[in-house]
């Protein structure tokens, strides 16, 4: 025996794995038995921790026999050898496919509820096991993780047999392994302890190593393509659940104070967030561009759908945060027919700008208006009444139309927050993803 149970040996792992601190690095461990030893990896090298989804196919009446394995995005493994020797048909073959990949899919929702994976564009995918005995779902993991756009894999588990890299066929850029013994003949002999890890204690590990370190979010000088090209910032958060496009109000734009404010707090909670500019320089100077609603809505839209295209972004749910006259741009653009957008928070807004659109407005509104703010308030109740929507309305005690006050902004954040969260979570389970 060479390890106590799970966390023993991912702390043994990571001891082999320190040359990698500091460069940017994804931890992945293979549900279930993957996640607590890939867990210590990601506390040691201070790295996001992930799920790498991979399903064994068992040989049909023979189960703990792997005949290849599957991963998400589509990967597939077969070993046409076992297939063979035992064989199998390929319906059966077939049939085991589609049974894995519904419990994948199962999986993916238990685990991480409504988060995206963590983007591993560019990144170094370190992907851990509690061990290696035939090696296909660790080829699967790779060949998955492969396929996201990892930069580098490096595949880590605590022991495997005596020449495990030759089984999987250069997938992997770097191979690590504590132990690799001769006499190998199942993972489970070289722990004291090696329960089933439940899919609490997975869950478990991601929710506190979430916690430690909080969402890591890059944030990208953007420009949204068009006539004219809009300049922009893009946040996003490992793992982002969903995606807010910012419609400022009164001419402001992306360095808006306020709506950068309300933009970090939803980056904190593991939103990304679009802060760009809807006018030019020369147009944010013109009053009649300021309140052309037509105008920003249709730039708005024009910025979602280039967000729907893009890789990172394509396949998040996406919320719409109008502050003033924006609050109607943003308005005007969820009433578009084949618009998406699952929620919309207006702060101080016009609602009243959007006009008869307003019945058109598919998506659920929170209107947050300051106490002290009279005039909007009655505008907005009054749009409150006109929306055909799941809706509701907000006064912020004795904030004024800027919300200026002490925690005035911050209780828009949290209002905000909440809002797109439940519904981004909502829109996710609704679609089955």
């Amino acid at each position: 025996m060479y390890f106590a149970d799970r966390a023993d040996a991912g702390r043994q792992l990571a001891a082999r794995l320190g040359h990698l601190q500091g460069s940017d690095v994804v931890v992945l461990g293979l549900p279930r038995g993957g996640v607590p030893v890939a867990a210590e990896v990601a506390e040691a090298l201070d790295a996001p921790l992930d799920i790498c989804l991979v399903r064994k196919l068992g040989v049909p009446g023979r189960p703990e026999l792997a005949m290849g394995a599957i991963g998400e995005g589509g990967v597939r493994v077969v070993n046409e050898q076992v297939v063979r020797d035992a064989g199998v048909a390929r319906r059966q073959l077939e049939e085991a496919e589609e049974r894995e990949r519904l419990v994948m899919a199962e999986r993916s929702r238990a685990y991480r509820g409504s988060r995206r994976p963590v983007p591993l564009e560019g990144r170094t995918a370190v992907v851990v096991d509690d061990g290696l005995a035939t090696g296909a779902t660790a080829l699967a993991a790779c060949r998955a993780v492969r396929a996201a756009g990892a930069a580098r894999i490096v595949l880590a588990v605590p022991v495997a047999p005596y020449g495990w890299t030759a089984r999987l066929g250069g997938e992997a850029d770097e191979t690590v392994a504590v132990r690799t013994p001769e006499g190998f003949y199942a993972v489970g002999q070289f722990y004291r302890e090696f329960d089933q890890t439940p899919d609490a204690e997975v869950v478990a590990c991601l929710d506190r190593s979430r916690a430690a370190r909080g969402p890591s979010v890059g944030h990208t000088a953007v420009r949204v393509p068009g006539a004219p090209e809009l300049p922009g910032e893009l946040a996003m958060p490992d793992g982002a659940a969903g995606l807010v496009l910012f419609a400022h109000g009164s001419g402001s734009g992306r360095h808006s104070p306020r709506n950068r404010a309300v933009a970090a707090a939803l980056n904190r909670a593991g939103l990304a967030t679009l802060l760009f500019d809807l006018l030019t320089e020369a147009e944010a100077t013109d009053r009649a561009r300021i309140f052309d609603t037509p105008l920003l809505a249709g730039r708005l839209g024009r910025a979602a759908a280039w967000t729907a295209g893009r890789p990172g972004t394509g396949g998040l749910p996406r919320g719409y945060f109008g502050a003033s006259t924006g609050a109607a741009a943003a308005l005007w653009a969820a009433a578009e027919a084949g618009d998406d957008v699952a929620a919309v928070v207006s702060r101080g807004g016009r609602p009243d700008l959007a006009g008869e659109r307003l019945a058109g407005v598919r998506a659920p509104t929170l209107l947050i208006v300051g106490g002290a703010d009279g005039l909007v308030v009655d505008l907005n109740r009054r749009a409150g009444e006109m929306l055909r929507c799941e809706s509701r309305l907000e006064v912020v005690p004795g904030a004024g139309h800027l919300f200026e006050e002490p925690g005035a902004l911050e209780e828009v954040a949290a209002l905000a927050t909440e809002w797109f969260t439940g519904h981004f979570a909502a829109a996710v389970n609704g679609s089955g993803q």
